[in-house]
C-alpha cells in the first residue's frame, strides 16, 4: 500500500540518511545556505533589469522608485523562500534583505548573486528527489 509520506516522516528519514552519511548533511546544508527558489532569482533578475533601466534612462531621477521596488522585491523574494523552499526566518529574512540591497544599487549586480543562488536552489530541489514535487 503507498502512502504520500508526511514532512514529519521525510525530514525524520532524511536525519537518519544524514547520520550515516555525512556529506549529505554537507551538500545539504549547501543549498540552505545559499539556495535560491529559482521563481525568486528569475524575478529578481527581471526586476533588477528593468530597475537599473530606468534609473540609466532617466540618469537616476527615479532612483528612490527604484529603492521601493527593490524593497518590495525583497518583501517578495523572503515570501517566496518561506512558503516554498522551506527557509527558516532568518535565513530568508538574509536572503532577502541582500537581494533588496542588490537590487537597490544601480548597477545590473543582482543577476551574478541571483543566478547563482537559482542554480543551487535547483540542486537542492534534484536532491531532495521526488519527496517534495508540489508548492506548499
Amino acid at each position: 500500500m503507498l502512502t504520500q509520506d508526511s514532512p514529519e516522516q521525510i525530514r525524520k528519514v532524511g536525519a537518519q540518511a544524514e547520520a550515516v552519511m555525512p556529506q549529505a548533511a554537507a551538500a545539504r546544508s549547501l543549498t540552505r545556505i545559499f539556495g535560491l527558489e529559482i521563481r525568486a532569482a528569475v524575478l529578481t533578475v527581471f526586476v533588477d533589469l528593468l530597475v537599473f533601466a530606468a534609473d540609466t534612462f532617466s540618469m537616476e531621477t527615479v532612483l528612490p522608485l527604484g529603492i521601493a521596488v527593490a524593497a518590495a522585491l525583497g518583501f517578495i523574494v523572503y515570501k517566496i523562500q518561506r512558503k516554498w523552499y522551506d527557509d527558516d526566518h532568518e535565513s530568508a529574512l538574509i536572503k532577502a534583505m541582500i537581494i533588496a540591497l542588490m537590487t537597490a544599487i544601480p548597477v545590473p549586480i543582482t543577476p551574478l548573486l541571483a543566478v547563482p543562488g537559482g542554480l543551487i536552489g535547483i540542486a537542492g530541489r534534484l536532491r531532495r528527489g521526488k519527496n517534495e514535487n508540489h508548492p506548499k
